[in-house]
């Protein structure tokens, strides 16, 4: 375990532990809760995560495991402590906790120990890229036209998303970020014209530092790119060790079952290989701030 780890990345590195020395073993979750007594469902949501796994019930499944070194026991046992722990971030502080789903808060704490991000933006430039001036408009017309969220919610999610850059490309070890993005998202103008001129001379400055890789996705592309909705999925130290992160706009979600996990890296590599090299990409970014300007001073 590296010291510093998050709880929710301690407590996916030991279900994933969990899981493959059962299998290792060759015992089925039934065959487990036979033996030690338990029930079916006590496996399962401590193999999906769900709840957390005392240091009393992870030696007596390490036990039955067979596992019997003593480093990998006392290992696995520093796991179970940090997944228990209470998280300490930024984001745990009373003002975000009750305003913050679940599943954002895992991101986070993801986020923060992430070796590479990959993110494909259907509709709209992900929160953590987007300036001050347009998570206000993205935010303000949930709040002022649709009325689904609070103003302090409001207030809260923008905070959020600016200390959501800085968590990631602040740090001294910030990840790889590849951004992806269907054609259509230099042509929506959210907020005004100026604030789109100012969104993308941001990324534009993001790329020029080397804290983002962008690519485009064509238009001739077709439906392909916006049927599928956007996407973010963080290695945390190979895509093999891996997260997604889904969101709509009823609900978010962390999915860690592998083979989803798997696809969507498929995917994401499909995107890819169909869009518009880096050389290119930049250009149409830099080709857009330029009619954005003419626009703006005509």
């Amino acid at each position: 375990m590296v010291s510093g780890d998050s709880p929710a990345v301690a407590r996916r590195r030991l279900r994933i532990a969990i899981r493959s020395r059962r299998e290792a073993a060759e015992l089925t979750q039934g065959d487990v809760a036979a033996a030690l007594e338990w029930s079916l469902s006590k496996v399962q949501r401590i193999e999906s995560g769900e709840v957390s796994v005392s240091s009393t019930d992870l030696r007596a499944l390490l036990t039955k495991f067979g596992v019997d070194d003593p480093a990998a026991v006392a290992e696995l046992i520093q796991e179970a402590r940090t997944a228990r722990r209470r998280t300490s971030g930024w984001w745990d502080g009373p003002r975000y906790r009750s305003l913050l789903t679940p599943a954002l808060m895992q991101l986070m704490q993801f986020e923060g120990q992430a070796t590479t991000i990959r993110f494909f933006a259907s509709t709209i430039l992900p929160g953590i890229l987007q300036t001050p001036a347009h998570a206000e408009a993205v935010l303000g017309f949930w709040h002022a036209e649709l009325n689904m969220i609070t103003e302090d919610e409001r207030a809260a999610r923008l905070e959020v998303r600016l200390r959501r850059h800085e968590n990631i490309f602040e740090r001294p070890d910030r990840p790889t970020y590849l951004l992806a993005i269907d054609e259509s998202v230099l042509y929506r103008e959210v907020g005004s014209r100026e604030i789109a001129l100012a969104q993308f001379q941001h990324l534009l400055k993001l790329i020029a530092e080397g804290k983002v890789t962008l690519r485009v996705v064509p238009f001739s592309l077709g439906a392909f790119a916006v049927t599928l909705g956007s996407f973010t999925l963080l290695d945390l130290g190979s895509a093999q060790d891996a997260v997604l992160y889904r969101e709509s706009w009823q609900n978010d979600e962390i999915i860690h079952a592998p083979e989803e996990v798997s696809r969507h890296h498929r995917i994401f590599d499909v995107i890819l290989a169909r869009s518009y090299g880096a050389e290119r990409s930049g250009r149409l970014l830099e080709a857009r701030i330029a009619a954005l300007r003419a626009e703006s001073d005509s």
